[in-house]
């Protein structure tokens, strides 16, 4: 009984973990409750985050203000306790979706309404239906070694453009993405790939 739940956290710490998704922040795209399976390799060995990738990342101090109070072997048993729906996950760790990656300016909007990535278009087929590619103006340089995040339910999504007055002008911190949500895992009836565009 020991070894499996050893080799189970390990998996879970070092290569996939399940996640539960918390809000309505992502809609369509993963609904509340659905559980997602992160790619925890996906950026090791060379990977790099990418425009329109999925991520969960740790937002402690930057869209959550208090540490984790416990270490990391009992964060990745509630972590794994939360995606079979006998826990919470980490009110700190967060689902979005890249936008931005160091060096890339982006603006909203133009005048179609649409976000811009260095002065082109950005199309985004994953936004809510009945959503505007964003309420708020904005117009940053992400930082290198930085991601600008935002929601696909724009409107009902705390995200990067709800940061700008802080440091880091709301960007997440690279070290800070715990990995790539890969795949819907459960409900059966939902099973399918999380849908990104690389860019």
């Amino acid at each position: 009984m020991g070894v499996p739940l050893v080799v189970f956290l390990l998996i879970g710490s070092y290569v996939a973990q399940p996640f539960v998704i918390p809000s309505r922040s992502m809609q369509t795209t993963l609904e509340v409750g659905d559980r997602v399976l992160v790619n925890k390799l996906a950026y090791r060995f060379g990977g790099e985050v990418r425009r329109g990738d999925v991520v969960v990342f740790d937002g402690t101090g930057i869209f959550s203000g208090e540490g984790d109070p416990v270490g990391p072997p009992m964060r990745t048993v509630r972590t794994l306790a939360s995606s079979v729906g006998i826990g919470r996950a980490p009110a700190h760790d967060y689902v979005k979706r890249v936008i931005g990656v160091g060096g890339d300016r982006v603006r909203c909007c133009d005048e179609r309404g649409r976000l811009e990535i260095n002065d082109a278009p950005l199309e985004e087929p994953w936004l809510h239906p009945g959503n505007t590619a964003s309420e708020v103006e904005f117009d940053i340089r992400v930082p290198e070694g930085r991601l600008w995040v935002m929601g696909d339910h724009r409107s009902d999504s705390v995200d990067s453009r709800d940061l700008l007055g802080r440091p880091g002008g709301g960007t997440v911190p690279e070290d800070r993405v715990i990995g790539r949500a890969e795949v819907i895992v459960w409900p059966l009836d939902r099973h399918a790939s999380v849908r990104g565009t690389g860019g």
